[in-house]
């Protein structure tokens, strides 16, 4: 079965600026109780959340108490200008989070009304942003929805057209024919937002090259909706789900081909479950080539996958240094990797429910399963160090220990990161720290002579690489980070910024490698392990959710790159 996911599925800019401004303000404003006129978006899953972090609807100023110590953020949609003043006057601190594109047509119809044109809004009349239209119009607005409502407009003298931003372009277009027939004078604007008529643009497109497509949003979205239609105009059968959930099996029977958009208020976190559920449902035509994929991903999520990974990176950080291969090293390490991320996965977890990861169900349906996992992997890995040596058992019990202690308070209340985790970019530093200890300090300790340049090569190579590779996926999850409040380096400075910063990194670490293999200070494995941030470099481009790849298959993609090194190793043996 081939996925597409449509290039403009998403938050728009007025969403995307409207969410980021409220998140920021509550951030800033911990003092303060925070509100959002009416929802912010139209999506239940994305306001649930908002409302755990304490950010609560109101559809009324009255609603709310206290006013002196409350900010309220008028949502993306906008609001007609008597209720501005009416929330002015009240006293509490407004934040203005209309979209620049409604804030246009806002001023457009402002302007107008003062000349005493007669507004003609095109579109929905229950929609909030139109009822915020309406307000500019001072009492001298229309709103018409269909062709027929046109054609019944009275004689006007001086007409202005406009349209709600998310407005059916086509159903516009033929609004204004009927319009100019009886109104030849009138003057039309086109406000409908360049992100709407692409995205009604690529669905036409794109119903019409899949066999089935499948629009990802919230019930109560118009925008969404209308996308809906589009789809089914085009003969195509839709699907309009608000979760993965919602997808059955049998609904997927028939196709081959399955498209996926979204609708401007659906974030990126549920298009991935959804585009994550399609993938797993999907059949193989080689059904041999389909069980390897299958384990595969199976292995990606239920941590496997990582574990042999860190297995991989010890025995490169064991040949780096010319130490001989100790299968406890490896046992140890793999282990410990294993246990860690299921722990820190289980403790996140139950703040965040895992939104947006494809580990979700896993988690949340074998949770005993992964506990007791986690408990005797972690077990075991001190057990295979203390048979290593005393020295190697308080090494690996201080790492698990500071391990435990990631997600734990620590610190006072008045202090603002009271837990390791809070600490802006921690996880980043910390995991690759973790993995760096155990894949190459923890070998040339056992080794008990310890070549120091040697050694301090190998971890930067693992430190890099895995720091590399976590943030990568922190910037796939950008979205729902902000929403959780996690600070993390993407969040912090930007995509673009990040992506600069890892690339930096890369070419540090090849650099690296190349110095110390001339200089011998490693061995001539280093120019092996160059393919490793080669091969990373090529993957930047899976850090566009676009791509259409499952969560699942980007995360073993990018994981892969510890995979190579392994295999890198035992190339350099033959040759």
């Amino acid at each position: 079965m081939e996925i597409k996911l449509a290039k403009t599925a998403g938050f728009c800019m007025g969403v995307r600026r409207a969410v980021d401004l409220v998140l920021e303000v509550a951030q800033r404003e911990k003092g303060r109780r925070i509100y959002t006129y009416g929802p912010l978006i139209h999506n239940p899953q994305t306001i649930n959340i908002l409302k755990s972090r304490g950010i609560t609807a109101v559809s009324r100023i009255e609603e709310i108490s206290g006013k002196d110590g409350a900010v309220l953020i008028i949502r993306a949609h906008g609001i007609a200008p008597d209720e501005r003043k009416k929330i002015r006057e009240s006293g509490v601190k407004i934040i203005d989070a209309t979209c620049p594109k409604v804030a246009h047509v806002q001023a457009i119809i402002k302007k107008h009304a003062a000349l005493d044109y007669t507004v003609i809004i095109a579109g929905d009349r229950k929609h909030p942003e139109v009822d915020g239209l309406w307000g500019y119009t001072k009492g001298k607005g229309i709103v018409v929805s269909t062709q027929e409502e046109a054609e019944k407009l009275p004689a006007l003298e001086k007409v202005c057209v406009v349209a709600q931003t998310t407005q059916d372009t086509e159903n516009y277009r033929l609004i204004i024919e009927k319009i100019l027939q009886t109104h030849p004078q009138a003057v039309v604007f086109n406000t409908i937002c360049s992100s709407t008529e692409r995205r009604q643009e690529e669905i036409i497109t794109l119903a019409s090259e899949m066999d089935a497509l499948f629009v990802v949003g919230g019930k109560n979205s118009a925008n969404t909706c209308r996308l809906a239609d589009l789809s089914r105009k085009q003969n195509t059968p839709t699907f309009h789900i608000e979760t993965a959930r919602e997808i059955q099996p049998a609904d997927l029977a028939p196709y081959k081909k399955i498209g996926v958009s979204a609708g401007a208020s659906t974030p990126n976190w549920i298009i991935d479950q959804v585009v994550d559920q399609l993938a797993e449902t999907q059949s193989n035509p080689h059904p041999q080539m389909g069980f390897a994929l299958k384990l595969w991903l199976w292995m990606v999520k239920t941590e496997i996958y990582s574990a042999l990974g860190a297995a991989a990176l010890a025995l490169s950080g064991m040949r780096l240094q010319n130490l001989s291969v100790q299968i406890n090293s490896l046992a140890v390490a793999s282990l410990f990797v294993f246990a860690m991320h299921v722990i820190n996965r289980l403790m996140s977890g139950k703040e965040s429910g895992l939104i947006g990861s494809f580990r979700e169900k896993s988690y949340m349906v074998n949770e005993k399963y992964y506990s007791l996992a986690a408990g005797v992997s972690l077990l075991s890995a001190l057990a295979l160090a203390l048979a290593n040596s005393l020295s190697s058992f308080l090494f690996m019990s201080i790492i698990s220990l500071a391990g435990g202690l990631y997600n734990m308070k620590i610190l006072p209340g008045f202090i603002r990161f009271q837990r390791l985790k809070d600490i802006p970019g921690s996880k980043n530093f910390f995991t690759a720290v973790a993995w760096g200890m155990v894949t190459s300090l923890l070998p040339a300790l056992e080794s008990g002579n310890p070549d120091k340049a040697a050694m301090a090569v190998a971890f930067f190579f693992t430190f890099a690489l895995v720091f590399t590779r976590s943030a990568m996926s922190d910037i796939m999850d950008m979205q729902s980070d902000k929403l959780l409040g996690r600070e993390t380096i993407p969040v912090l400075v930007g995509k673009e910024k990040t992506q600069i910063l890892l690339k930096l990194i890369l070419l540090i670490l090849l650099s690296v490698l190349a110095v110390a293999a001339f200089a011998g200070w490693i061995s001539s494995l280093g120019f092996f392990l160059m393919i490793c941030p080669l091969y990373i470099w090529i993957c930047f481009r899976l850090c566009d959710r676009k791509t259409g790849l499952s969560g699942a298959a980007v995360e073993g993609l990018l994981e892969t790159s510890y995979i190579i090194a392994g295999f890198a190793v035992l190339f350099h043996q033959f040759f």
